[in-house]
Protein backbone atom coordinates (compact mmCIF):
# COMPACT_ATOMS: atom_id res chain seq x y z
CA UNK A 1 0.00 0.00 0.00
CA UNK A 2 2.63 2.49 0.99
CA UNK A 3 4.18 1.43 -2.43
CA UNK A 4 1.13 2.52 -4.17
CA UNK A 5 0.56 6.07 -2.06
CA UNK A 6 4.20 6.62 -3.15
CA UNK A 7 3.64 6.18 -6.72
CA UNK A 8 0.14 8.13 -6.68
CA UNK A 9 1.84 11.01 -5.19
CA UNK A 10 0.12 10.85 -1.55
CA UNK A 11 2.52 12.00 1.17
CA UNK A 12 0.69 13.16 3.63
CA UNK A 13 -3.01 12.30 4.62
CA UNK A 14 -5.95 15.28 4.72
CA UNK A 15 -7.87 15.57 8.06
CA UNK A 16 -10.61 13.16 7.30
CA UNK A 17 -7.95 10.20 6.34
CA UNK A 18 -5.78 10.94 9.32
CA UNK A 19 -8.92 10.50 11.26
CA UNK A 20 -11.16 7.88 9.48
CA UNK A 21 -8.29 5.76 8.35
CA UNK A 22 -6.88 4.68 12.15
CA UNK A 23 -10.89 3.28 13.35
CA UNK A 24 -11.41 1.81 9.93
CA UNK A 25 -8.70 -0.11 9.89
CA UNK A 26 -9.14 -1.06 13.17
CA UNK A 27 -11.97 -2.96 11.71
CA UNK A 28 -15.14 -0.43 13.03
CA UNK A 29 -17.56 1.33 11.09
CA UNK A 30 -16.95 4.46 10.05
CA UNK A 31 -19.91 7.69 9.54
CA UNK A 32 -17.66 10.35 7.19
CA UNK A 33 -18.08 13.82 6.74
CA UNK A 34 -15.77 16.38 5.72
CA UNK A 35 -15.64 19.44 2.53
CA UNK A 36 -15.49 18.33 -0.82
CA UNK A 37 -12.41 17.81 -2.45
CA UNK A 38 -10.54 16.49 0.56
CA UNK A 39 -9.69 12.91 -0.07
CA UNK A 40 -12.93 10.87 1.16
CA UNK A 41 -12.68 8.51 -1.27
CA UNK A 42 -8.83 7.12 -0.22
CA UNK A 43 -10.40 7.58 3.33
CA UNK A 44 -12.80 4.47 2.35
CA UNK A 45 -10.41 2.40 -0.08
CA UNK A 46 -7.23 2.35 1.83
CA UNK A 47 -8.99 0.48 4.89
CA UNK A 48 -11.07 -1.89 2.38
CA UNK A 49 -7.85 -2.95 0.46
CA UNK A 50 -5.86 -3.86 3.21
CA UNK A 51 -8.65 -5.96 4.52
CA UNK A 52 -9.36 -7.61 1.21
CA UNK A 53 -5.51 -8.05 0.04
CA UNK A 54 -5.08 -11.99 0.18
CA UNK A 55 -8.36 -12.91 -0.08
CA UNK A 56 -9.16 -16.35 -1.47
CA UNK A 57 -10.75 -16.20 -4.98
CA UNK A 58 -15.02 -16.67 -4.98
CA UNK A 59 -17.53 -13.87 -4.34
CA UNK A 60 -17.11 -10.35 -3.85
CA UNK A 61 -16.17 -9.04 -0.55
CA UNK A 62 -16.43 -5.42 -1.17
CA UNK A 63 -19.03 -3.71 -1.76
CA UNK A 64 -19.09 0.37 -2.71
CA UNK A 65 -22.57 2.20 -4.04
CA UNK A 66 -22.46 5.51 -5.65
CA UNK A 67 -25.55 7.52 -6.87
CA UNK A 68 -23.80 8.69 -10.61
CA UNK A 69 -22.15 6.62 -13.48
CA UNK A 70 -19.37 8.96 -13.40
CA UNK A 71 -18.56 8.69 -9.68
CA UNK A 72 -18.36 5.22 -9.58
CA UNK A 73 -16.08 4.92 -12.06
CA UNK A 74 -13.81 7.38 -10.46
CA UNK A 75 -13.87 5.19 -7.53
CA UNK A 76 -12.78 2.53 -10.04
CA UNK A 77 -9.79 4.26 -10.99
CA UNK A 78 -8.64 5.12 -7.21
CA UNK A 79 -8.84 1.68 -6.42
CA UNK A 80 -6.90 0.67 -9.52
CA UNK A 81 -4.23 2.84 -7.64
CA UNK A 82 -4.16 1.74 -4.35
CA UNK A 83 -4.94 -1.76 -5.19
CA UNK A 84 -2.41 -2.72 -7.37
CA UNK A 85 0.19 -3.58 -5.80
CA UNK A 86 -1.88 -5.69 -3.08
CA UNK A 87 -3.97 -7.49 -5.99
CA UNK A 88 -6.72 -6.00 -5.29
CA UNK A 89 -9.43 -5.85 -8.30
CA UNK A 90 -12.49 -4.13 -8.58
CA UNK A 91 -15.45 -3.84 -11.33
CA UNK A 92 -17.76 -1.25 -12.22
CA UNK A 93 -21.78 -2.06 -12.74
CA UNK A 94 -23.35 0.70 -13.86
CA UNK A 95 -26.99 1.61 -15.90
CA UNK A 96 -26.45 2.81 -19.46
CA UNK A 97 -23.33 0.59 -19.99
CA UNK A 98 -22.74 -2.73 -21.54
CA UNK A 99 -24.75 -5.63 -19.90
CA UNK A 100 -22.20 -8.26 -21.09
CA UNK A 101 -19.25 -6.24 -20.85
CA UNK A 102 -19.94 -5.83 -17.24
CA UNK A 103 -20.85 -9.83 -16.92
CA UNK A 104 -17.60 -10.66 -18.18
CA UNK A 105 -15.33 -8.52 -15.66
CA UNK A 106 -17.90 -10.43 -12.90
CA UNK A 107 -16.76 -13.69 -14.51
CA UNK A 108 -12.91 -12.64 -13.29
CA UNK A 109 -13.71 -12.78 -9.71
CA UNK A 110 -13.19 -9.04 -8.53
CA UNK A 111 -12.71 -8.69 -4.61
CA UNK A 112 -14.61 -5.23 -5.33
CA UNK A 113 -17.88 -3.80 -7.06
CA UNK A 114 -18.40 -0.29 -7.40
CA UNK A 115 -22.01 0.44 -8.71
CA UNK A 116 -24.81 2.27 -8.64
CA UNK A 117 -28.01 0.81 -7.27
CA UNK A 118 -30.16 0.24 -10.40
CA UNK A 119 -27.78 -2.11 -11.84
CA UNK A 120 -27.02 -3.80 -8.75
CA UNK A 121 -30.55 -4.94 -7.76
CA UNK A 122 -31.08 -6.14 -11.89
CA UNK A 123 -27.77 -8.44 -11.74
CA UNK A 124 -28.69 -9.47 -8.41
CA UNK A 125 -32.47 -10.42 -9.27
CA UNK A 126 -31.02 -12.33 -12.31
CA UNK A 127 -28.64 -14.00 -10.21
CA UNK A 128 -25.56 -12.79 -11.45
CA UNK A 129 -23.80 -11.39 -8.03
CA UNK A 130 -24.16 -12.65 -4.64
CA UNK A 131 -23.71 -10.60 -1.67
CA UNK A 132 -23.69 -12.81 0.88
CA UNK A 133 -19.83 -13.01 1.46
CA UNK A 134 -19.42 -9.17 1.42
CA UNK A 135 -17.05 -8.33 4.48
CA UNK A 136 -16.77 -4.39 3.76
CA UNK A 137 -19.48 -1.88 2.01
CA UNK A 138 -19.26 1.97 1.17
CA UNK A 139 -22.62 4.35 0.92
CA UNK A 140 -20.72 7.37 -0.96
CA UNK A 141 -22.86 10.20 -1.39
CA UNK A 142 -25.40 8.44 0.43
CA UNK A 143 -27.53 11.74 0.81
CA UNK A 144 -27.47 12.11 -2.96
CA UNK A 145 -28.76 8.54 -3.32
CA UNK A 146 -32.08 9.30 -1.32
CA UNK A 147 -32.08 12.56 -3.00
CA UNK A 148 -32.43 10.42 -6.07
CA UNK A 149 -35.09 8.14 -5.44
CA UNK A 150 -32.73 5.05 -4.37
CA UNK A 151 -34.37 4.37 -0.99
CA UNK A 152 -36.44 1.37 -1.50
CA UNK A 153 -33.29 -0.06 -3.39
CA UNK A 154 -30.60 0.28 -0.69
CA UNK A 155 -33.06 -1.41 1.32
CA UNK A 156 -32.97 -4.75 -0.22
CA UNK A 157 -28.82 -4.19 -0.78
CA UNK A 158 -28.78 -3.45 3.10
CA UNK A 159 -30.86 -6.52 3.62
CA UNK A 160 -29.25 -8.73 1.20
CA UNK A 161 -25.69 -8.01 3.34
CA UNK A 162 -24.31 -10.09 5.75
CA UNK A 163 -25.26 -8.91 9.38
CA UNK A 164 -21.11 -8.74 10.40
CA UNK A 165 -20.18 -6.71 8.00
CA UNK A 166 -17.83 -3.58 7.77
CA UNK A 167 -19.66 -0.21 6.84
CA UNK A 168 -18.45 3.28 5.60
CA UNK A 169 -20.62 6.10 5.25
CA UNK A 170 -19.45 9.35 3.34
CA UNK A 171 -20.94 12.28 2.25
CA UNK A 172 -20.04 16.36 2.53
CA UNK A 173 -23.52 16.73 3.88
CA UNK A 174 -25.43 14.95 6.83
CA UNK A 175 -28.93 15.59 5.96
CA UNK A 176 -31.54 14.93 8.75
CA UNK A 177 -33.36 12.33 6.28
CA UNK A 178 -29.92 10.47 6.54
CA UNK A 179 -30.42 9.41 10.24
CA UNK A 180 -32.56 6.17 9.46
CA UNK A 181 -30.05 5.45 6.57
CA UNK A 182 -26.94 5.21 9.05
CA UNK A 183 -29.13 3.41 12.22
CA UNK A 184 -29.67 0.47 9.18
CA UNK A 185 -26.32 0.50 7.94
CA UNK A 186 -23.65 1.31 10.31
CA UNK A 187 -22.84 -0.16 13.75
CA UNK A 188 -22.07 1.88 16.48
CA UNK A 189 -19.78 4.24 14.12
CA UNK A 190 -16.72 6.21 14.47
CA UNK A 191 -18.08 9.80 13.44
CA UNK A 192 -15.20 11.07 11.94
CA UNK A 193 -16.64 14.96 11.24
CA UNK A 194 -13.42 17.49 10.54
CA UNK A 195 -15.56 19.89 9.37
CA UNK A 196 -19.35 21.47 10.29
CA UNK A 197 -21.65 19.33 7.57
CA UNK A 198 -22.19 21.34 4.44
CA UNK A 199 -19.27 23.66 4.92
CA UNK A 200 -17.30 25.15 1.44
CA UNK A 201 -14.10 24.61 1.10
CA UNK A 202 -11.51 27.65 2.67
CA UNK A 203 -10.25 28.43 -0.71
CA UNK A 204 -13.24 29.49 -2.56
CA UNK A 205 -14.00 33.45 -3.09
CA UNK A 206 -17.58 33.48 -3.54
CA UNK A 207 -19.26 36.44 -5.99
CA UNK A 208 -23.23 37.08 -6.74
CA UNK A 209 -24.21 38.78 -9.62
CA UNK A 210 -28.07 40.08 -9.11
CA UNK A 211 -29.66 39.96 -12.57
CA UNK A 212 -32.63 39.28 -14.83
CA UNK A 213 -33.38 35.86 -16.69
CA UNK A 214 -33.27 37.61 -20.18
CA UNK A 215 -29.72 38.79 -18.89
CA UNK A 216 -28.03 35.67 -17.89
CA UNK A 217 -26.25 34.22 -20.75
CA UNK A 218 -24.66 37.74 -21.98
CA UNK A 219 -23.51 37.87 -18.02
CA UNK A 220 -22.44 34.25 -18.75
CA UNK A 221 -20.58 35.01 -22.36
CA UNK A 222 -19.31 38.49 -20.34
CA UNK A 223 -17.73 36.42 -17.88
CA UNK A 224 -15.96 34.09 -20.02
CA UNK A 225 -14.27 36.61 -22.19
CA UNK A 226 -11.01 36.88 -20.34
CA UNK A 227 -8.74 34.06 -19.03
CA UNK A 228 -7.98 30.44 -19.82
CA UNK A 229 -9.21 28.51 -16.90
CA UNK A 230 -11.54 25.70 -16.77
CA UNK A 231 -15.08 26.33 -16.21
CA UNK A 232 -17.88 24.47 -14.80
CA UNK A 233 -21.55 26.15 -15.65
CA UNK A 234 -24.17 24.25 -13.61
CA UNK A 235 -28.39 24.67 -14.67
CA UNK A 236 -31.07 23.43 -12.90
CA UNK A 237 -32.09 21.28 -15.95
CA UNK A 238 -31.03 19.26 -19.40
CA UNK A 239 -32.52 21.38 -21.86
CA UNK A 240 -30.93 24.59 -20.20
CA UNK A 241 -28.05 23.09 -20.57
CA UNK A 242 -28.36 21.88 -23.78
CA UNK A 243 -29.06 25.79 -24.85
CA UNK A 244 -26.36 27.30 -22.97
CA UNK A 245 -23.81 24.62 -24.58
CA UNK A 246 -24.74 25.00 -27.67
CA UNK A 247 -25.18 29.17 -27.37
CA UNK A 248 -21.42 28.93 -26.29
CA UNK A 249 -19.72 26.92 -29.16
CA UNK A 250 -21.49 29.44 -31.13
CA UNK A 251 -19.78 32.06 -29.82
CA UNK A 252 -16.09 30.25 -30.50
CA UNK A 253 -15.91 28.84 -26.83
CA UNK A 254 -14.51 25.29 -26.44
CA UNK A 255 -17.70 23.94 -24.57
CA UNK A 256 -19.40 20.35 -23.74
CA UNK A 257 -22.39 19.33 -22.00
CA UNK A 258 -23.50 16.55 -19.47
CA UNK A 259 -26.53 15.29 -18.33
CA UNK A 260 -29.08 12.59 -17.84
CA UNK A 261 -29.82 12.36 -20.85
CA UNK A 262 -27.26 11.59 -22.98
CA UNK A 263 -25.59 8.35 -23.54
CA UNK A 264 -23.10 7.00 -21.33
CA UNK A 265 -20.50 7.47 -24.06
CA UNK A 266 -21.33 11.01 -24.59
CA UNK A 267 -21.22 11.76 -21.01
CA UNK A 268 -17.48 10.04 -20.27
CA UNK A 269 -16.42 12.13 -24.12
CA UNK A 270 -17.55 14.95 -22.41
CA UNK A 271 -16.16 14.40 -19.14
CA UNK A 272 -13.17 13.34 -19.89
CA UNK A 273 -12.62 15.93 -22.57
CA UNK A 274 -12.74 18.33 -20.07
CA UNK A 275 -10.32 16.64 -17.90
CA UNK A 276 -7.89 16.81 -20.91
CA UNK A 277 -8.08 20.27 -21.92
CA UNK A 278 -10.30 19.81 -24.98
CA UNK A 279 -12.70 21.65 -23.77
CA UNK A 280 -12.21 24.46 -21.39
CA UNK A 281 -16.11 24.66 -20.59
CA UNK A 282 -18.67 22.09 -19.23
CA UNK A 283 -21.90 22.60 -18.85
CA UNK A 284 -24.15 20.02 -16.37
CA UNK A 285 -26.52 19.56 -14.35
CA UNK A 286 -26.53 18.64 -10.83
CA UNK A 287 -25.13 15.00 -11.87
CA UNK A 288 -21.77 16.80 -12.00
CA UNK A 289 -22.04 18.12 -8.23
CA UNK A 290 -21.48 15.66 -6.62
CA UNK A 291 -17.84 13.34 -5.64
CA UNK A 292 -16.03 14.16 -9.52
CA UNK A 293 -12.61 14.96 -9.13
CA UNK A 294 -11.11 16.92 -11.86
CA UNK A 295 -8.30 18.72 -11.36
CA UNK A 296 -7.26 22.57 -12.00
CA UNK A 297 -11.18 23.56 -12.24
CA UNK A 298 -10.38 27.46 -11.75
CA UNK A 299 -14.04 28.79 -11.82
CA UNK A 300 -17.94 27.28 -11.15
CA UNK A 301 -20.57 29.48 -12.28
CA UNK A 302 -24.09 28.55 -11.08
CA UNK A 303 -26.40 29.68 -13.90
CA UNK A 304 -29.36 28.76 -12.03
CA UNK A 305 -29.06 28.70 -8.50
CA UNK A 306 -29.58 24.67 -7.07
CA UNK A 307 -32.50 23.80 -5.59
CA UNK A 308 -31.17 23.42 -1.90
CA UNK A 309 -28.34 25.23 -0.06
CA UNK A 310 -26.81 22.16 0.03
CA UNK A 311 -26.16 21.23 -3.16
CA UNK A 312 -24.50 25.01 -3.77
CA UNK A 313 -21.62 23.30 -1.02
CA UNK A 314 -21.16 20.66 -3.82
CA UNK A 315 -21.09 22.44 -6.63
CA UNK A 316 -18.56 24.92 -4.94
CA UNK A 317 -16.38 21.94 -4.24
CA UNK A 318 -15.91 20.87 -7.70
CA UNK A 319 -12.79 23.54 -7.77
CA UNK A 320 -10.49 24.80 -4.76
CA UNK A 321 -10.19 21.30 -4.26
CA UNK A 322 -6.90 19.65 -2.23
CA UNK A 323 -6.94 23.16 -0.29
CA UNK A 324 -6.30 24.59 -3.94
CA UNK A 325 -7.80 28.30 -4.77
CA UNK A 326 -10.73 28.58 -7.37
CA UNK A 327 -13.78 31.42 -7.94
CA UNK A 328 -17.56 30.69 -7.33
CA UNK A 329 -19.85 33.26 -9.18
CA UNK A 330 -23.50 32.65 -9.26
CA UNK A 331 -26.43 34.05 -10.88
CA UNK A 332 -29.94 35.18 -8.55
CA UNK A 333 -32.62 37.03 -9.75
CA UNK A 334 -35.73 38.63 -7.93
CA UNK A 335 -37.33 34.79 -7.91
CA UNK A 336 -33.83 33.76 -5.91
CA UNK A 337 -33.81 35.93 -2.68
CA UNK A 338 -35.50 33.13 -0.43
CA UNK A 339 -32.47 30.95 -1.67
CA UNK A 340 -29.79 33.50 -1.84
CA UNK A 341 -30.67 33.83 1.65
CA UNK A 342 -30.51 29.67 2.63
CA UNK A 343 -27.35 29.83 0.45
CA UNK A 344 -26.02 32.94 2.69
CA UNK A 345 -27.02 31.30 6.22
CA UNK A 346 -25.16 27.76 5.53
CA UNK A 347 -22.10 29.95 4.46
CA UNK A 348 -22.46 31.93 7.68
CA UNK A 349 -21.77 35.45 5.72
CA UNK A 350 -22.97 37.22 2.94
CA UNK A 351 -21.71 36.36 -0.39
CA UNK A 352 -20.74 40.02 -2.14
CA UNK A 353 -22.48 41.35 -5.07
CA UNK A 354 -20.44 43.38 -7.81
CA UNK A 355 -21.97 47.01 -8.18
CA UNK A 356 -21.88 46.37 -12.21
CA UNK A 357 -23.89 43.48 -11.28
CA UNK A 358 -27.38 45.03 -10.28
CA UNK A 359 -30.24 45.28 -12.98
CA UNK A 360 -30.79 48.33 -14.62
CA UNK A 361 -35.02 48.58 -14.91
CA UNK A 362 -34.61 51.40 -17.76
CA UNK A 363 -32.55 49.06 -20.06
CA UNK A 364 -34.01 45.63 -19.25
CA UNK A 365 -33.88 44.06 -22.72
CA UNK A 366 -37.06 42.68 -24.14
CA UNK A 367 -34.82 39.39 -25.33
CA UNK A 368 -34.97 36.64 -23.22
CA UNK A 369 -32.33 34.02 -22.71
CA UNK A 370 -32.47 30.21 -22.84
CA UNK A 371 -33.42 30.30 -18.99
CA UNK A 372 -36.08 33.33 -19.59
CA UNK A 373 -40.13 32.39 -17.85
CA UNK A 374 -42.54 32.35 -19.48
CA UNK A 375 -44.75 35.52 -20.82
CA UNK A 376 -41.62 37.27 -21.31
CA UNK A 377 -40.27 36.39 -24.47
CA UNK A 378 -42.35 38.96 -27.27
CA UNK A 379 -42.78 39.02 -30.82
CA UNK A 380 -40.47 40.91 -33.37
CA UNK A 381 -41.52 45.22 -33.16
CA UNK A 382 -42.79 44.99 -36.56
CA UNK A 383 -45.59 42.17 -35.46
CA UNK A 384 -46.04 44.30 -32.15
CA UNK A 385 -46.45 48.02 -33.79
CA UNK A 386 -49.54 46.06 -35.75
CA UNK A 387 -50.79 45.42 -32.15
CA UNK A 388 -51.36 49.00 -31.22
CA UNK A 389 -53.19 50.23 -34.11
CA UNK A 390 -56.54 51.26 -32.74
CA UNK A 391 -59.45 48.74 -33.05
CA UNK A 392 -62.25 50.04 -30.75
CA UNK A 393 -60.92 46.55 -28.78
CA UNK A 394 -59.29 47.40 -25.54
CA UNK A 395 -58.16 43.85 -25.33
CA UNK A 396 -56.33 43.69 -28.91
CA UNK A 397 -52.77 44.96 -28.05
CA UNK A 398 -53.01 42.34 -25.27
CA UNK A 399 -54.19 39.46 -27.91
CA UNK A 400 -51.06 40.96 -30.01
CA UNK A 401 -48.64 40.36 -26.80
CA UNK A 402 -48.81 36.69 -26.78
CA UNK A 403 -45.91 34.90 -25.58
CA UNK A 404 -44.12 32.72 -27.85
CA UNK A 405 -43.19 29.23 -26.89
CA UNK A 406 -40.15 28.52 -24.78
CA UNK A 407 -36.87 27.17 -25.61
CA UNK A 408 -36.03 26.05 -22.21
CA UNK A 409 -37.24 23.44 -20.06
CA UNK A 410 -39.32 23.99 -17.09
CA UNK A 411 -37.31 24.60 -14.01
CA UNK A 412 -39.14 21.77 -11.85
CA UNK A 413 -37.18 19.09 -14.26
CA UNK A 414 -34.82 16.86 -12.96
CA UNK A 415 -31.44 17.25 -13.55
Amino acid sequence: MLKDLSRVRFATPTPIQAKALPPALDGRDVLGCAQTGTGKTAAFVIPMVERLAGSPEGPPRGLILAPTRELAYQIQETIDDLGRSSRVYATTVVGGADVQAQLRGLKQHPEIIVATPGRLLDLMWDGHIDLREVEVVVLDEADRMLDMGFADQLNQIIDALPPGRQSFLYSATLPTDLEELVRMSLRDPFHAVVAKPATPADGVTHTLHNTTPGAKTSLLLSLLKDGDESVLVFTRTKNRADLIAETLRRSGHRAAEIHGNLSLERRRASLQGFRRGRYRILVATDIAARGLDIDNIGHVINYDLPYTPEDYVHRIGRTARMAAVGRATSFATAADSQSVKAIESILGQSIPRPSSSQPDKKRRSRKAGPDAPEGQRQRPAAKRRRGRKRTGNPTAHAEHQEAAPLQAAPVTEQP
